[in-house]
């Protein structure tokens, strides 16, 4: 009697083991078809909404595109059954907009070929799926990255100092953050750099969390650490003025810090490093304000955008106001796709993707974009939360709060809220390079969500 009970329980067992996961997985399947209806919908609606026709070349290429899509799908199928269900269907669906966005700025600025930003960016996303591909079969387990700390911290820096390595290095750029392959492709180091930045600095916390989250001085009820447990974000805080004065690039700067703030606090629980983070932030910005030109350009042009000099000056806030006049043209509703006039605002594509997508689906429209960047946010810290050692929940927390970061500093810059930076839109803007740091990031969530209702619960470091 009691063996043909247990043999029950064996069996029901390993029926929640096969049901489970597949039931994960027909999740993303059907959520996952959605996204792709989604965004074939949004290119047909620009085809009719601004050719008055269907060219059913645009949509065979994104079929083919999907394809790919579903074929990490079948491979999580087989390698990572227990991964996130939301996360790929939502960096699709952002990813396919995106593209219909800028084929609709191409029809408009007569783009054809590979002068086509969309068509760029349909290869960049099939590179950056395949990597995605390439990254989940190899990375069988993500903890295998604790081991490369430092040596992911010595990659980031190199690839943020690639723009000044001679012959690497775009003359002319707005921003030192270029750098040119073979003369052909155009890269920047620094959208990967964030990733090998938040390997290292999840690896780093975990290995010193002790002594930085040791007990310091009590004042107004928050406990603050001792000074010479400031040398970490001193050091950080430099390297990001440092990019911030050198590359003159201002987001990526706070982007950095920001992110290494984020995973201090979860690693230690001490809110008085998020003070003494916003405190330095403050700081460095009002600094490079009065001491950097461009830096001072940036908060001429967000406090005094509509003064008519600012506007027709060179390098002054007409691309800003021509962002904000899109938007109001918009409305609730927007103007349909197809049917706005986003390319009289410099870099619609990419800088001003937003304000382009604000304009032809509206108020609501941007709202549902929103709402996408804050799922993906929320599922990502979700995923680092339920973590099973201390290390997948910095490095999940890490680079989904970068993300949420980004998205934040990209729409307070172009509505206003915050002085522009020359950061991108995740998934929605023109570039190869960002699209393929996101897609990287997307398949080591995937991972380490795996990874934790996989595997019971310990501890490293």
């Amino acid at each position: 009697m009691n063996s043909g009970v247990s043999a029950d329980t064996s069996v029901l067992r390993a029926l929640r083991k096969i049901r489970g996961p597949q039931t994960q997985r027909n999740r993303e399947f059907w959520l996952l078809v959605f996204a792709v209806v989604i965004a074939g919908v949004a290119l047909t609606l620009v085809q009719l909404g601004a050719l008055h026709t269907i060219d059913p070349m645009i949509l065979i290429i994104g079929g083919g595109l999907a394809v790919l899509v579903f074929v990490l799908h079948i491979v999580l199928r087989f390698v990572a059954r227990d991964a996130d269900p939301f996360v790929l269907p939502i960096a699709t669906a952002l990813t396919g907009i995106g593209i219909a966005e800028i084929y609709r700025i191409d029809i408009a600025q007569a783009n054809t070929g590979w002068e086509a930003y969309s068509n760029k960016q349909l290869t960049w996303m099939a590179l950056s799926v395949i990597g995605a591909i390439a990254l989940v079969i190899l990375l069988r387990n993500y903890r295998v990255l604790y081991r490369f700390t430092y040596l992911s911290g010595l990659a980031g820096i190199v690839l943020l100092v690639l723009p000044f390595v001679p012959g690497l290095r775009i003359p002319g750029a707005a921003a030192d953050v270029w750098i040119s392959v073979g003369g052909i492709v155009q890269l920047q180091p620094g959208e990967l750099a964030k990733i090998f930045l938040g390997i290292f600095f999840a690896g780093y916390l975990v290995r010193t969390r002790e002594s930085l989250s040791s007990v310091g001085k009590r004042f107004l009820g928050i406990t603050w650490p001792r000074m010479r447990e400031l040398g970490p974000v001193i050091v950080v805080w430099a390297v990001s003025m440092g990019i911030i004065a050198l590359e003159h690039d201002l987001g990526m700067g706070v982007l950095i810090f920001g992110m290494f703030i984020a995973m201090l606090y979860v690693a230690t629980s001490k809110t008085s490093w998020v003070l003494i983070g916003l405190v330095m932030t403050a700081l460095g910005v009002l600094a490079a304000s009065q001491v950097l030109t461009y830096v001072q350009g940036r908060f001429d042009s967000w406090l005094n955008a509509f003064d008519p000099k600012l506007i027709t000056a060179r390098g002054g806030s007409y691309q800003l106001v021509q962002g904000i006049f899109g938007l109001a043209h918009g409305g609730l509703l927007g103007t349909g796709l197809g049917q706005g006039r986003p390319n009289i605002t410099p870099l619609p594509e990419s800088d001003f993707i937003i304000t382009s997508l604000g304009e032809e689906l509206g108020l609501i429209g941007l709202f549902a974009i929103l709402c996408l960047y804050m799922v993906f946010v929320s599922r990502g810290l979700r995923i680092g939360v339920a973590g099973q050692d201390d290390f997948g929940k910095l490095l999940a927390v890490g680079l989904s709060f970068t993300l949420g970061l980004q998205v934040f500093i990209m729409v307070g810059g172009v509505t206003r809220v915050i002085p522009l930076t020359g950061l991108t839109t995740p998934f929605l803007a023109a570039g190869g390079s960002s699209l393929i740091a996101n897609w990287l990031i997307v398949a080591v969530l995937l991972r380490i969500a795996d990874g934790v209702r996989r595997q019971p619960r310990v501890v490293i470091g």
